[in-house]
């Protein structure tokens, strides 16, 4: 099964910020920028973290006991108003594993993943890039301090994809309105494994600093075995939208829903056939003062056919977490998240049997420069 997931317009929710304003890219500059961090933590799952069907069922928290360095980041930008210019975005650790493209270490163990590479040309309401970007669909990105949480929602992991290679263009109407189109290799696809390309569709609408509302459409053919060059393919399609209000400076609420389809899948009830999956994942992010945060995520996958997970059933998670700040730089999160299924999908520990449930509990540490 595809373990497919991660621009310019997905959402933040770091600090009760508005869903566009977290970071794919920085904002236009006129000179070089360099920005990353670092991301570690512990993690401990009350199961183990697999599906009965082998997939994983933890995006980029994986250990079911253990600390790791999840992301070392960098990114070198230079994005000026009006002409050439470009960005660079290297992701080391556990997580680049995992966000590996097709054609670009996918399969690979070597903890080092190319993440962002493009070029671009701005010319008034009008730019245009070119190369490896993010995604646009989704409320949380591959960046570790644009989520408000620890571990990454079940959409992030198992309803969209992560990255593109092709290239974007976005023309800004006014400044709340901006539409996206793009061509691309498909769903995390640095070489394309067939010969059809990937039309991707956005738009942006922020009327006002407390509303923002995003729309994405993915339309191409795809291989139906996930990251590989062989075998049957067919449609895949995916709409997402993602809303945000900021009830006030301190209270934010983020909503996002996704609806995908795969043709020719193999099907749960036999044979191959149009499979499905729709999700929703609602936030809400309390800022206590200029060092404390509450976040809480809750969402639920209906993976009919089992395509996202190799499991027919609807999955669905609770998480909160608390945010600490002693510094601009320093970032400390506690998270405790409850998992269920109307399935015994969870393999346990001992591996002998099954369960509907899981429980975790992470810690995370990050420092950003």
């Amino acid at each position: 099964m595809i373990k497919s997931k991660t621009t310019l317009f997905a959402a933040a929710l770091l600090a009760g910020t508005a869903a566009m304003a977290q970071t794919k890219a920085p904002e236009p500059a006129t000179a070089v920028e360099f920005s990353g961090y670092l991301d570690a933590s512990y993690n401990r799952l009350s199961e183990s973290n697999m599906f009965t069907s082998g997939v994983a069922n933890r995006v980029f928290d994986v250990e079911e006991r253990g600390a790791a360095i999840r992301q070392l980041a960098g990114t070198v930008a230079y994005q000026p108003k009006q002409g050439l210019g470009g960005l660079v975005n290297v992701t080391l650790g556990k997580d680049a594993d995992v966000i590996h493209a097709f054609g670009a270490g996918a399969g690979k163990t070597n903890q080092i993943d190319l993440t962002q590479a493009f070029g671009q040309y701005a010319m008034g309401p009008f730019t245009v890039i070119g190369g490896k970007y993010v995604t646009l669909a989704g409320a949380e990105v591959i960046n570790s301090p644009s989520n408000a949480n620890f571990s990454r929602s079940i959409l992030f992991g198992y309803a969209i994809p992560f990255t593109h290679t092709g290239v974007r263009g976005t023309y800004a109407f006014d400044d709340a309105t901006n539409l996206i189109v793009g061509v691309n290799n498909g769903w995390d696809n640095f070489k394309d494994t067939n010969g059809s390309k990937t039309l991707e569709l956005g738009l942006t609408y922020a009327p006002s600093e407390a509303i923002s509302l995003a729309a994405q459409a993915y339309l191409g053919r795809e291989r139906v075995g996930g990251l590989v060059d062989f075998g049957p393919e067919g449609a895949r399609n995916l709409i997402d939208l993602v809303g945000t209000y900021k009830a006030s400076e301190k209270l934010s609420f983020v909503l996002n829903f996704d609806y995908g389809t795969q043709q020719n899948a193999p099907l749960s009830s036999g044979g191959n056939g149009r499979a499905k999956w729709t999700g929703i994942a609602g936030y809400v992010t309390y800022q206590l003062n200029d060092q404390w945060r509450l976040s809480g995520r809750a969402e639920v996958l209906d993976d009919t056919d089992g395509y996202r997970t190799g499991v027919a059933q609807k999955w669905k998670e609770a998480t909160f977490t608390v945010g600490y700040l002693p510094t601009k730089a320093i970032e400390l999160r506690a998270e405790v998240r409850a998992d269920s299924s109307n399935v015994s999908s969870f393999v346990t520990r001992s591996g002998a049997s099954a369960t509907n449930k899981q429980r975790s509990f992470g810690l995370q540490a990050l420092y950003k420069f």
